[in-house]
């Protein structure tokens, strides 16, 4: 598909090389689509060569653009033309996690048994961005049924990693990850629910948002575990989070999960300013199995923060230690529950790794389902406990760089740990309590990005991006191009 410039545009210089163009922030391709010096067909053009170019090694696609994104670009172009400026994403190309209803646009959820489904409606989530004007470019790869950490698809193809393509770009949004680092987009959207937006993130490089549970809404998006999914944006730095969450936060009546609280003005929020911002640093972190340039990593990054005003401290989280106790069978019991009937008609279409954890949760019993919730409220209730002494929690994302593909295990420090269980270590307990998390990049270790992740008080999705944003204003981490 080439597509010819428009007339009444003028030639940015960023137009000069489309590498240039892709790998910029929404935020400045949003200046200059509203200055006119880049028109959305213009940019439109540039990511489908980007994609061209790069797709074959990363398959970070499952759906490629179509005539429908052209025209939405043309129709961005018209209406900015006549003096119709949504916002900060109109014009501006997003992928969505192949989950995410699109009217008229199939959906697999990483699945062959989804591969001719086409859904009769939008989610709220492609609604919302089709009134801020975004182009929505296609569907991205996922881990099968978003039901694993590694960004492994025996049926769609795995997805690789852009830094190093014979490593892990992670899961279970892993095309999500590969497409923004790569410049491939400049916005995508992904789901939660053990840390499937801040894993691949953390493993690709660029940042990660896991807000509140219920801070966006769900519907039209298939599910995993109804209590643990979480919808959020990966982008490549903190800013463009923020407007994304500004577009997407709120209640809504088709998801009776979806909160009432008052949504915040993200990018209002971002000062920079974390003078006096207790920042807490969980003790239980270190006593896991962590590289020693992840962890060397985090201290200094931990360090930029001390020299920004903020106060660092030391807390104590004992309960932490059994998050993955308690959330693996209720995650587990969650999943049998939606896939129960697809199970019995299409078994042997399953990666058996998933159809062995769903099938497991089919012989998880209501008292032990029970039982794991009473301990998730008492879980929960400890780690709320934390920010009495804290404002955040800060510390890795991954305790290790992104494993070799089809890798089972991984050594740390001397100690060898199932790839799965390593990647999830310092995510699940933040969708096992919903409280938001961020992850930013804060350092590289034998070529491969390094995360932070920063927590919060639910709904203080504002605080915790100020503090990523002014972590990047004194950083260059976020801004380094990977070799794909």
């Amino acid at each position: 598909m080439i597509v010819n410039r428009p007339t009444h545009f003028r030639r940015s210089r960023a137009m000069a090389v489309n590498s240039d163009l892709c790998y910029q922030t929404a935020y400045s391709l949003s200046k200059l689509i509203r200055a006119k010096e880049v028109s959305p067909v213009e940019l439109f053009q540039a990511y489908l060569d980007r994609i061209g170019t790069t797709d074959t090694v990363l398959n970070s696609f499952i759906s490629y653009p179509g005539e429908e994104a052209l025209e939405s670009a043309k129709l961005a172009e018209r209406e900015i033309l006549s003096g119709h400026y949504r916002g900060p994403l109109h014009g501006i190309p997003i992928g969505l996690k192949d989950l995410f209803y699109v009217k008229g646009l199939k959906n697999t959820a990483g699945s062959k048994i989804f591969d001719t489904f086409i859904p009769p409606y939008d989610s709220t989530v492609t609604t919302l961005l089709r009134a801020a004007g975004a182009v929505l470019m296609g569907k991205l790869n996922l881990h099968q049924f978003a039901f694993g950490p590694t960004g492994l698809n025996e049926y769609y193809g795995d997805m690789h990693n852009p830094w190093d393509v014979e490593r892990l770009a992670g899961g279970s949004s892993g095309g999500s990850g590969s497409a923004v680092a790569s410049g491939q987009l400049p916005l995508a959207i992904g789901t939660d629910t053990g840390g499937s937006v801040r894993i691949p993130a953390a493993l690709c490089g660029i940042t990660g948002l896991k807000p509140t549970y219920g801070r966006i809404s769900r519907h039209g998006v298939v599910p995993l575990a109804w209590s643990f999914d979480h919808i959020g944006p990966m982008t490549r730095d903190v800013w463009d989070s923020a407007i994304m969450l500004d577009v997407l936060a709120g209640r809504d009546a088709n998801d009776s999960s979806s909160s009432a609280m008052p949504v915040g003005h993200y990018v209002e929020s971002l000062t920079g300013d974390v003078k006096g911002l207790r920042l807490g640093v969980p003790k239980e972190y270190f006593e896991l199995p962590l590289d020693p340039a992840i962890e060397k990593a985090i201290k200094d990054a931990i360090e930029v923060f001390n020299g920004l005003g903020a106060q660092i401290k030391e807390v104590t989280w004992p309960i932490y230690h059994h998050s993955a106790n308690i959330s693996t069978p209720m995650i587990y019991a969650e999943a049998a529950e939606y896939h129960r009937d697809l199970l019995m008609k299409h078994a042997h279409q399953y990666d058996p790794s998933i159809r062995w954890r769903v099938e497991t949760g089919l012989f998880i019993s209501a008292s032990d389902y029970l039982n794991a919730s009473r301990a998730r409220a008492k879980y929960t209730t400890e780690s709320l406990a934390l920010f009495d002494e804290v404002d955040l929690l800060v510390g890795p994302t991954i305790p290790v760089i992104a494993p070799k593909i089809n890798e089972d295990q991984v050594m740390i420090n001397q100690q060898i740990m199932g790839v799965i269980p390593a990647l999830t270590q310092y995510t699940r307990a933040f969708n096992l309590t919903g409280f938001p998390a961020l992850t930013v990049p804060c350092g590289f270790s034998q070529g491969m990005p390094v995360g932070m992740q920063l927590a919060g008080r639910p709904f203080e999705e504002a605080r915790i991006l100020n503090a990523g944003y002014a972590y990047q204003r004194v950083t260059d981490w976020h801004k380094r191009r990977p070799v794909v």
